[in-house]
């Protein structure tokens, strides 16, 4: 497989064009043929005109690329490796939602033929590939996995605005259904990861590594979470108590914050559903999870409960809350924890006004129900939510002209510690 794809006798195609699968496809298509698909037309579209839709690539990334982008299924028959890298999210209930995996399962089983290959990125629970993602392959191609077709996994490690930490430059995990289909992807993965790869023993190895990475992290934040809430009780702040103790050789450095996003407030519940489904009840991860998700309800009670303390009408008053993507730097709004923020301000009748260099109004509107407003003078609290660069750069002078005097700053993830002296300042 490996040799006729570097010969260009064969094509690879990109199942799932979002943050992770533009990136990956675009680092193939320097290499070999490739098929860019998407479901979404108008996404396909813009890609055509060099544009990418979540607003992460240049233009330049997609010069001097071999792909074909495209939302006709008939063109995936000319492809002969498949790498599916759709979302997995969770539902309302946190409960793994598999439709879009599902869905580009029935995909390539109308797709597949004898000899090709499928690797799948998308973050699953252990298991999932096998038990639940070929079985539909199977049902439709009439093909049996592992004697018609080979297939892997291999975990996506792409982090949205990050130019550091990209495709190239991290060691990829990769597994396949037995030897030579370890060592024919492991070697197609090798043309765009400078890095390296890491073989797993197993499609469950890989999977479940993938899983762990952001259930790890999911606790290490829980837990200066909740540090952030008893040190508040003790009236010291967490950041100088994290800076201190950070001066120890084998001290973890992890900060309080909201924990939103495609992975890390979500990725936990995939491990945590498959340990249920096999009789064990988590209770580590659970905590840790209940403690990241219920952050945004204890930063917007903490504010109410500052603006009546300082004789604000709650009715009457007016908060300016800057930044509402999931993270720093990007456009990517999904599952921001800043939206619950917004939400439990509002709850309260709450006059608030969101901004954000970088999120979509019309995105944001049907999303969550609000949109971005122009900013505006006098408000009583100020949150700065996101460590966008354009906010970063900021000084006291700015934010006082914004504001009443001696308005609430809320820094939630301590960025403007010890610059902040005029205005009643508190963060996490």
């Amino acid at each position: 497989m490996y040799q006729q794809l570097i010969s260009k006798q064969e094509k690879l195609a990109l199942i799932g064009l979002g943050y992770v699968g533009l990136p990956i496809a675009l680092a193939f298509a320097k290499k070999i043929n490739v098929i860019g698909f998407d479901i979404n037309p108008k996404r396909v579209d813009l890609m055509k005109q060099g544009i990418d839709p979540s607003n992460e690539l240049p233009k330049e990334a997609f010069d001097n690329s071999n792909i074909e982008f495209t939302a006709d299924l008939n063109k995936l028959r000319e492809a002969k490796f498949f790498i599916v890298a759709v979302p997995t999210p969770v539902d309302e209930y946190n409960v793994p939602d598999l439709t879009p995996v599902l869905r580009a399962s029935e995909t390539i089983g109308k797709v597949i033929k004898k000899g090709d290959y499928v690797v799948f990125e998308s973050t699953v629970y252990p298991g999932c590939t096998e038990e639940d993602c070929l079985p539909v392959i199977e049902k439709i191609s009439g093909l049996k996995a592992g004697v018609d077709f080979k297939f892997g996994y291999s975990p996506e490690r792409i982090n949205p605005g990050d130019t550091v930490h990209t495709l190239e430059n991290v060691v990829k995990v990769v597994s396949g259904n037995d030897a030579e289909s370890l060592e024919e992807i492991a070697k197609t993965y090798e043309l765009v990861v400078k890095a390296g790869v890491h073989r797993a023993s197993c499609v469950k190895v890989a999977e479940a590594a993938k899983i762990i990475e952001n259930t790890q992290r999911d606790l290490n934040i829980a837990l200066m979470n909740e540090l952030s809430i008893i040190f508040d009780k003790m009236g010291i702040n967490t950041f100088e108590v994290l800076e201190a103790a950070g001066t120890k050789w084998n001290f973890l450095k992890f900060f309080p914050g909201l924990v939103g996003g495609h992975c890390i407030g979500v990725d936990p519940y995939y491990l945590t559903y498959k340990a249920n489904q096999l009789g064990y009840q988590s209770r580590v991860i659970l905590a840790g999870r209940s403690t990241n998700d219920e952050m945004a309800a204890y930063i917007a009670k903490k504010l109410i409960r500052d603006l009546i303390k300082k004789g604000v009408n709650i009715l009457e008053a007016k908060v300016l809350v800057m930044g509402t993507t999931f993270k720093e730097n990007v456009s990517d709004i999904r599952n921001s924890k800043v939206a619950d923020v917004v939400k439990e301000l509002k709850d309260y009748c709450i006059n608030v006004h969101v901004t954000d260099p970088h999120a979509d109004h019309d995105e944001l509107k049907h999303e969550y129900g609000y949109g971005l407003n122009e900013i505006e003078k006098d408000y009583d609290a100020i949150i700065v939510a996101v460590n966008h660069d354009e906010y970063t750069k900021r000084d006291e002078q700015y934010f006082q002209s914004l504001a009443k005097p001696n308005a609430i700053f809320v820094d939630i993830k301590g960025i403007f510690r010890n610059k902040i002296n005029n205005l009643k300042y508190w963060s996490l």
